[in-house]
């Protein structure tokens, strides 16, 4: 028999005191919360306590002898009323939403709906079948842990190369990680994982979601999964399935491994919607515990479709509320207990748009932008927007508040577009490898507010954006139809796998091109795991739902293109370290610099001269040069800087073509650092003079650096 005691109303959720546990549950409108205690298997209710205060809206208790590894659950009473946004049914066991650990997986059955799948009215019957054995229990948690590397590397943003990877895909066929870790944290956390990245020259990991997340019915009938985890139940807690040991400190180790190699540690968190759906979803927590504040609801009135529907402004069904106070606490408590709790550095957010959204639309003042700002643990986090979803005014790039860097796909898209051949991108592409100044130079924001990226896990991966004219997503069993169709690709001559010798040489300096034109433009790089030696997911550009070998790194598999093109990667972010000039932390602007007598950046055109508006206008426009002067400022400070200046060279022609090369700060003699044409530079010391003219094979990029 349980005992209970009046408790606190805060924090939020279940905490272990030493002496028992304390439960607080935020409901507006809720008229009971009941707590039901589970045996270790989560099968079998061993007692059940009803929360006995209610203060500013949070019921609360604390149950003496409880401790943890205590498995739970809630029940919330309170009106059925979905016409007036209400969904309240004691029947279904609900997940307590500030809950550190679930057990057990959501099966997909009649019970866990709140209304009578089936019956004649819908979504406003009422069913009472209890969903108990067919739901996940919360579990309490010890938080103790002993901290090898208390502190992160805390990389400056100007420093920061981002590396978007998979737990489970990055360490599934990995021959350096025991069989039985793979797919794990503790898997991910082996040396030679870890060192990999490292020695690549990345210094920010970022991981897909990790938080707890379901997969959807429509995949499960299909034998397919949630493999990308983009569909969170669970704020707090971890995604069972990359757990080793059922705890919480094996995430933590891994943290402390992470941060022992010199990396930062960025999560992809989903705070814009839940796996609840819309008035026919499931319910399994935020539903049943108070919907009308955990979701955007329609408004009512004549002609209006009411607080029955919701808003859905993700394409999923629903959309959190962030403009209730609640609300927006759960996430930024979430937020500050991922850094504070387990120590990770940063966060990219899912559809960030949504959670700057009011109810006026998308405000850069809005009241979570505002919290991230003015809070002292997140203001110090990396924060990246996913900037846009497909509500109104969705698109915001380059509309975030100081503070906060974005996904630039203007930067993907004009990249991929100049190196197919598309006429007309070179203008674009200038502004891309400065930082697309035109969408964030405001407000006092840096270059690396443009997180620059060719590839992520949403679309082709490096070797197929070069391989494929078309998706090819069969196997995702939706005919094909899913995915981008617009991909910008280019197969260079065959479609797919091929033997033909030139192809598969145009495809590997068509991938140098790439990776060589994003590790050294101006912004934040992000590389796509696998893109360093050159991984396929045989076409595939929305392998969201594939747990197999499509997903997975076959780094057994890494030939010596592959280890070649490890190299080339390793090569790019050494001379993005030792030269400042491709990491400014200041927009490039190539205005002249009457005090220093000398412009930041010159764009040449293949004659030496400097680019004027014909050469930007002419759509013919597919070779150019980019001279960075390592004398300019680097600083606001009238001051000449000691830098080593750089020339690149870009040529998307199908031809070669004979390039000037230009006098400099520092002399009239250059050094090639890189010619995509070829893998490696057979002779690094050679130099070149000012004047003379190079031959820039078609379809290639180089670097030069002042000797």
């Amino acid at each position: 028999m349980l005992h209970v005691e009046e408790g606190l109303p805060h924090p939020l959720g279940a905490t272990y005191t030493g002496q028992g546990v304390n439960f607080a549950v935020f409901s507006a409108h809720a008229t009971k919360v009941e707590v039901c205690v589970y045996d270790e298997g989560g099968r079998h209710e061993t007692g059940r306590v009803a929360l006995p205060e209610y203060t500013d809206e949070v019921w609360h208790g604390f149950v003496p002898g409880l401790g943890p590894g205590t498995r739970y659950g809630l029940r919330v009473h309170g009106p059925y009323a979905p016409q007036e946004g209400h969904r309240f049914n004691p029947n279904k066991l609900l997940l307590d939403p500030y809950a550190k650990a679930h057990m057990g997986e959501v099966q997909w059955v009649p019970e866990i709906f709140g209304y009578t799948v089936g019956h004649e009215d819908g979504d406003l019957s009422f069913d009472e079948r209890d969903s108990a054995p067919f739901v996940p229990k919360c579990v309490v948690v010890d938080s103790r842990f002993e901290w090898k590397q208390p502190i992160g590397p805390r990389i400056p943003w100007e420093r920061t190369l981002i590396y978007e990877t998979h737990v489970r895909g990055h360490t599934m066929r990995h021959p350096g990680v025991p069989e039985h870790l793979r797919g794990t944290f503790a898997g991910f956390a082996q040396d030679e994982v870890l060192r990999h990245i490292r020695e690549l020259g990345m210094t920010s990991i970022e991981l897909l979601p990790v938080q707890r997340f379901i997969t959807q019915a429509f995949l499960e009938e299909k034998g397919l999964v949630n493999y990308w985890g983009y569909d969170t139940l669970g704020f707090f807690a971890l995604a069972p399935k990359y757990l080793h040991e059922p705890s919480i400190d094996e995430f933590k180790y891994f943290v402390d491994r992470v941060h022992a190699h010199g990396l930062e540690l960025i999560l992809d968190v989903v705070y814009n919607h839940t796996p609840e759906g819309n008035e026919l979803g499931p319910t399994l927590s935020f539903k049943g515990i108070d919907n009308a504040s955990y979701y955007r609801l329609m408004p009512g009135g004549e002609d209006a479709p009411g607080p029955r529907y919701y808003i859905n402004d993700t394409g999923t069904g629903n959309t959190l509320n962030l403009s209730h106070p609640r609300v927006l606490q759960m996430v930024t408590d979430s937020l500050r207990y991922w850094v504070s709790e387990m120590h990770v550095d940063g966060f990219r957010f899912d559809l960030a748009t949504i959670l700057g959204r009011e109810d006026h639309g998308f405000d850069e003042g809005g009241g979570f932008l505002d919290s991230c700002r003015q809070d002292p643990v997140l203001a110090s986090s990396k924060l990246i927007a996913e900037p846009w979803d497909c509500g109104p005014g969705g698109y915001q790039v380059g509309g975030f508040p100081p503070g906060w860097a974005e996904w630039n796909d203007h930067y993907r898209d004009t990249v991929r577009a100049f190196w197919k051949g598309d006429e007309g991108t070179a203008a674009a592409l200038a502004g891309c490898l400065t930082a697309s100044a035109d969408r964030f130079n405001r407000r006092g924001r840096r270059p690396w507010a443009s997180v620059n990226f060719i590839t992520a896990h949403d679309g082709y991966c490096l070797a197929d954006l070069v391989s494929y004219n078309d998706k090819h997503n069969e196997a995702n069993g939706e005919d094909n139809r899913d995915g981008h169709s617009d991909n910008r690709s280019w197969n260079c001559g065959a479609e797919g796998p091929t033997d033909d010798p030139e192809i598969l040489a145009l495809r590997a300096r068509q991938q140098r091109n790439l990776l060589a034109t994003l590790l050294l433009s101006q912004g934040t790089p992000m590389l796509l795991g696998g893109d360093e030696f050159g991984r396929t997911q045989q076409g595939n550009n929305n392998a969201y739902c594939q747990d197999n070998e499509i997903s997975w790194f076959d780094w057994a598999g890494i030939d010596d293109r592959g280890r070649a093109l490890i190299a080339f990667v390793k090569h790019l972010t050494h001379l993005r370290e030792t030269l400042p000039v491709l990491r400014r932390n200041r927009f490039l602007t190539g205005a002249f610099d009457e005090e220093l007598q000398v412009k930041d950046v010159t764009w040449l055109a293949c004659d030496g001269a400097e680019m004027d508006q014909a050469h930007w206008d002419d759509p013919r426009t597919r070779c150019f040069g980019m001279l960075l002067e390592g004398h300019a400022r680097a600083t606001a400070i009238a001051r000449r800087g000691l830098d080593r200046s750089v020339l690149l060279v870009f040529n998307a022609w199908e031809d070669a073509l004979d390039f000037q090369l230009p006098a400099h700060g520092d002399g009239a003699r250059w050094t090639l650092s890189v010619d995509t044409a070829q893998e490696a530079i057979e002779d690094p010391d050679a130099a070149f003079e000012a004047g003379q003219a190079y031959t820039v094979t078609a379809r290639s990029l180089l670097v030069l650096v002042a000797a």
